[in-house]
């Protein structure tokens, strides 16, 4: 028998290496190569080949209509998901420890239940009567979710291939299930590829939608990512601050839907509650307006969303003035500071700049640039924004505002929470919204607007 070869695999990248290092040279972590069993030399390539045999090509129409989507009951879990669960499809959920990752997957299961599906939920990481707890603390203990503890594969399997095809099958967490085919340790990149694989090729064949629970990294990412989110056909985030209430679902890779949308949740003691109109959640108190806030009009998937832009312009203690942003990327903040100072003449490169998103929302798109810009200059003019403004706009290198993308959508969600004005792009229409329209062609007209300029 071939003596087996040894290889040291990066757990956070899934690189490998002929021998052992402190440091990862692909991603650069520390101490992260573990030791795994590797192919013999010669082992698989000295075997002959097996015959195989063909298959039939077939065109790109389809031949029948598609099947039906499972809907788990949640209308935010079943927005992000693209309306629901497809058949024998494999989906991967990550978040942060505690965030509540286990609840929701337990929420979605028993409220699938509740409509007459069968759903299986097999826990690698808690004993059976701590889910009993938890089930009963969020009011679904009776819900027909059948429940097993267990962490290798092969009997997880047999369990499933005794009993009816389940419709939904949740595995919390796909770092515990280990197989013994494979000398590594739980939880290593051999295992949770081999575990994800075998788990993914069962929901293929017997059509059960199979939900994987996975932890996340320092850096944010699924612990092994380059192993498991390529096998999965879709891949969300579950994400949440511990100092606020609210979670957020967002989908980032989606072979059957948006990967654009997101799902609003508020945490509860009896659960994780949906929220209907994410923009009352994500606005403050309007009742009172303090210099360095705005309103911004964005857009998340299909979802218009109105959220508040904080921004402190400070005079500066230290001969290096200090940048904090939180929920906006910090490249962003510097191009816009960097614009506002060559085209409009302001001079805020010198002091301290804080600016936060409301709520702790994380805000990507460009449309944000004149709301993060008009709380700039609010700040550093001492001049409040109208309470009942929006602002929406991409600010380009030149200085000009650029038009963005369902404008109306904006417009009408503002329009519907009461708002009656907005800082627009230059040719934006209102299009039956009602509200009063002040375009803006470039950042010196906001100044001049704000009190900034002349």
């Amino acid at each position: 028998m071939a003596k087996l070869a040894i290889q040291y695999v990066c757990q956070s990248c899934g690189t490998s290496y002929s021998k052992w290092a402190g440091r990862c040279e692909a991603c650069g972590a520390w101490n992260s190569l573990a030791e795994e069993s590797a192919a013999p030399p010669g082992g698989v390539s000295s075997r002959k080949p097996a015959k195989g045999r063909a298959f039939a090509l077939e065109g790109l129409k389809s031949q029948g209509p598609e099947p039906p989507r499972r809907a788990t009951g949640i209308a935010e879990f079943d927005r992000v998901t693209g309306g629901g669960l497809v058949p024998g499809s494999a989906l991967l959920v990550g978040g942060d420890p505690g965030v509540g990752k286990s609840t929701l997957i337990l929420q979605a299961l028993a409220a699938h239940a509740m409509k007459g599906g069968k759903a299986v939920y097999i826990s690698g990481e808690e004993a059976l009567a701590q889910v009993r707890l938890r089930a009963g603390r969020l009011g679904v203990a009776d819900a027909q979710v059948h429940l097993g503890s267990a962490t290798c594969i092969e009997d997880i399997l047999t369990t499933l291939g005794q009993g009816a095809t389940p419709s939904v099958l949740a595995i919390d967490s796909i770092q515990t299930i280990w197989t013994s085919s494979l000398e590594a340790a739980p939880g290593t990149i051999a295992q949770v590829r081999t575990a994800t694989h075998d788990l993914v090729r069962y929901a293929k064949g017997s059509g059960a939608a199979l939900l994987l629970v996975g932890h996340v990294t320092k850096e944010g990412q699924i612990a092994g990512p380059k192993a498991v989110e390529h096998l999965v056909d879709a891949v969300l985030y579950f994400e949440g601050e511990r100092g606020h209430h609210f979670r957020i679902l967002r989908a980032v890779k989606n072979r059957f839907g948006a990967t654009d949308e997101i799902g609003v949740f508020e945490m509860t003691g009896s659960g994780l509650a949906e929220v209907a109109n994410p923009s009352a959640l994500f606005l403050g108190d309007r009742s009172a307006r303090a210099p360095g806030a705005a309103i911004f009009a964005g857009v998340e998937g299909t979802r218009p969303i109105l959220v508040e832009i904080q921004a402190l312009v400070a005079a500066t203690g230290y001969g290096t003035p200090r940048r904090a942003v939180v929920g906006w990327d910090a490249g962003r903040l510097s191009m816009v500071l960097a614009v506002l100072d060559a085209r409009a003449g302001l001079g805020m490169t010198g002091q301290d700049i804080y600016l936060n998103v409301a709520g702790g929302l994380k805000v990507a798109e460009p449309a944000a640039d004149l709301a993060a810009a008009a709380a700039l200059v609010s700040s550093f003019t001492g001049r409040a924004l109208p309470k009942d403004c929006v602002i929406f706009g991409e600010v380009s290198l030149s200085g000009d505002v650029r038009p963005c993308s369902q404008a109306e959508a904006r417009l009408k969600e503002a329009a519907k929470l009461g708002f009656k004005t907005a800082l627009v792009p230059k040719g934006t229409k209102s299009d039956g919204a009602g509200l009063s329209l002040k375009p803006i062609a470039d950042v010196r007209e906001l100044a001049a607007f704000l009190g900034g300029a002349d």
